[in-house]
């Protein structure tokens, strides 16, 4: 997908356009789409409507909106729409860990949960190199749990800057999700927002900040892969807020 250059500097204007169905949603889709006609089409009226419905949202769940990603060189943007649930200091995943990865000293998580009416693509919070890409198979309990980290079906990514910091992150399955597909491969190049993955039906994602960062999001805050600035590499100022 082409990409374009925005500022905040005065002048021009942007419009409202539907977002695109990404490549991966559109056999679902058809599939849906197709179950529904043949629904209509044998007279089975409420089936139909209900298949209909459950158009509408493969249609949504497999949305690909085009995010404007802020691209100052401290910035660690959030890759996962949703709600951060968690925030958390904790050793980094062993399959991440160690000094080819991100050490073994305790890194502070920032956990982002999506629902199944959440877009899906996820997005890497930083630019550099891909380092590591690790799949793990697993269980497939609420992604909102803590043990989800350890136990469910997850894949870790571990993105090196120009500058040697590390930035590690996590796509875990959730209660409902049934796979996770990458879009990159070990070694790649990526830009900061670029789409890295795809968890069908419900997960999360955990992000892992290099230490003396603290996270600029709140607990309870939602989060827009590819543009939501959830913190500042070497800025560790404490924030609050108010939830109204």
């Amino acid at each position: 997908m082409s990409s374009t250059i925005s500022s905040n500097r005065p002048g021009g204007g942007i419009k409202w356009r539907w977002p695109s169905i990404h490549p991966e949603g559109r056999k679902f889709l058809l599939i849906a789409g197709v179950v529904t006609l043949c629904f209509w089409l044998l007279g089975w009226e409420i089936a139909g409507w209900l298949m209909f419905g459950l158009t509408i949202w493969v249609a949504a769940f497999f949305r690909d909106p085009v995010r404007v990603t802020p691209t100052a060189r401290d910035l660690v943007i959030a890759p996962a729409d949703g709600l951060v649930t968690q925030i958390a200091e904790v050793p980094p995943p062993i399959e991440i860990a160690g000094p080819d990865g991100l050490g073994d000293a305790p890194m502070l998580r920032v956990s982002i949960f999506m629902s199944v009416f959440d877009v899906h693509i996820n997005r890497t919070p930083v630019a550099g190199t891909l380092r590591k890409l690790v799949y793990i198979p697993g269980k497939f309990v609420n992604a909102d749990l803590d043990k989800a980290s350890e136990e469910n079906e997850r894949q870790h990514f571990v993105v090196e800057r120009a500058d040697g910091v590390r930035i590690g992150f996590t796509q875990i399955a959730g209660l409902v999700a049934r796979r996770i597909m990458p879009f990159v491969s070990m070694g790649n190049e990526v830009t900061t927002g670029q789409r890295v993955g795809l968890i069908r039906f419900g997960s999360r994602v955990d992000v892992y900040l290099p230490a003396g960062t603290t996270p600029q999001v709140l607990l309870g805050q939602r989060a827009l892969a590819g543009e939501t600035v959830i913190a500042r590499i070497g800025h560790a100022e404490t924030i609050d807020g108010i939830g109204q």
